[in-house]
């Protein structure tokens, strides 16, 4: 009979990454070769090879996924006036770009059933101010990302695809992170790929590349290294979170698959549970969700703290679904609209929720971890 299988015997973490003997090897041998700092020549391998991977011209590493969205909003120049629409419900980090760059962030919703946004939810926020789109693609499922690039093609709006959640994922048989002007990726520890911390801007722009390479290196110069024209950052990611990088972009389909097995899977076991909760599509546009996380809907609300601290009883971590952007806390008060109504992405903040998935999991786990929530759920 197959254990459960739990760090320090005790819970069953959301998720925790894996990695293989190909991983440590190329790290060895990176680490052998004093290939350490962000100006190594592995990071600009590791660069090359993303790009050919997701086939795009151009890639450039930086430190995390924020930082790739802070790079892409500071290279367009926006101004104050100029709005971005984005959907509330995504990662601060989105939020927290745009305003830096001292643009105007307009939300929308997304839909009821995928969770992202669509087509229609931006039209329903475009102006003759919108200048940027930045499209996410949330939790493994693709935006409607075909129709978003054109519908900005046409009207002369930049569209930026953060494509955090979405590695190897495709709409219309295109890889997500090769719609946008500028696309994004995170390779956080909990991301189909990592380097730990991490992340990646990609583009086909010769300009845009040039100066993703400014802005993440302290606006160096080969002919006056210690003269600078921008007050920029040092953004880097280093040789040795490279050489992973390297490794793990091999290793993507094997995850995917893995992951759409234990998805499909849950799929299968909350089937007869419908009147109680819902879960993120299976599949949407024609492609299979690829499940970067296996998210949850409570249809009874006001219930879903409780229920975390009661599975976390039962050894059994779980997290909330990302609070709608537009009522945080720390959105500036010139931003905030007392009259903004975007229902799906407050019911999902209200009452979402996701649970392990992963290679630290199997079967019986996951048989263990929708017993245990149905249990709670019909007893709260």
């Amino acid at each position: 009979m197959k254990k459960l299988i739990k760090r320090d015997s005790s819970l069953i973490r959301v998720f925790e990454p894996k990695t293989t003997i190909q991983d440590k090897f190329q790290v060895m041998k990176t680490l052998f070769n004093n290939n350490l700092s962000g100006t190594s020549p592995v990071v600009s391998d590791f660069e090359k090879k993303a790009a050919e991977k997701f086939g795009r011209k151009y890639a450039i590493a930086v430190s995390n996924g924020s930082v790739a969205l802070d790079v892409a909003f500071q290279s367009l120049n926006l101004e104050k006036n100029d709005e971005v629409i984005l959907p509330s419900h995504t990662i601060i980090s989105c939020l927290s770009a745009v305003v830096r760059s001292g643009a105007t962030p307009i939300f929308c919703d997304v839909d009821s059933i995928n969770w992202n946004m669509t087509l229609k939810n931006i039209e329903e926020k475009i102006s003759s101010r919108t200048k940027a789109v930045l499209m996410v693609h949330t939790f493994g499922l693709p935006s409607q990302a075909k129709e978003i690039k054109k519908f900005c093609e046409v009207r002369n709006i930049i569209l930026i695809e953060d494509t955090a959640e979405a590695h190897g994922q495709q709409y219309n048989s295109q890889l997500c992170g090769t719609f946008g002007e500028i696309s994004t990726f995170s390779f956080y520890a909990n991301k189909h790929i990592t380097t730990g911390e991490g992340g990646m801007l990609m583009t086909d722009s010769l300009k845009l590349y040039n100066q993703f390479k400014q802005i993440r290196n302290l606006d160096f110069t080969n002919e006056n290294r210690f003269q600078h024209n921008n007050l920029f950052w040092n953004y880097r990611l280093s040789g040795l979170q490279a050489s992973l990088g390297i490794s793990q972009l091999n290793n993507l389909e094997k995850v995917i698959r893995l992951k759409r097995k234990q998805g499909t899977y849950y799929q299968k076991l909350f089937m007869d549970f419908s009147e109680l909760l819902s879960t993120q599509a299976d599949s949407a546009y024609d492609v299979k969700n690829h499940y970067w996380v296996f998210g949850i809907l409570l249809k009874k609300e006001n219930i879903r703290n409780n229920l975390m601290k009661l599975l976390l009883d039962d050894g059994i971590e779980t997290r909330p679904f990302f609070w709608p952007l537009h009522l945080q806390n720390a959105l500036p008060d010139n931003f905030k609209n007392s009259s903004e109504l975007l229902p799906v992405s407050v019911n999902l903040g209200k009452n979402g929720l996701y649970i392990p998935i992963g290679p630290h999991i199997n079967k019986k786990n996951q048989r263990f971890i929708v017993r245990s929530l149905i249990k709670h759920i019909k007893t709260i």
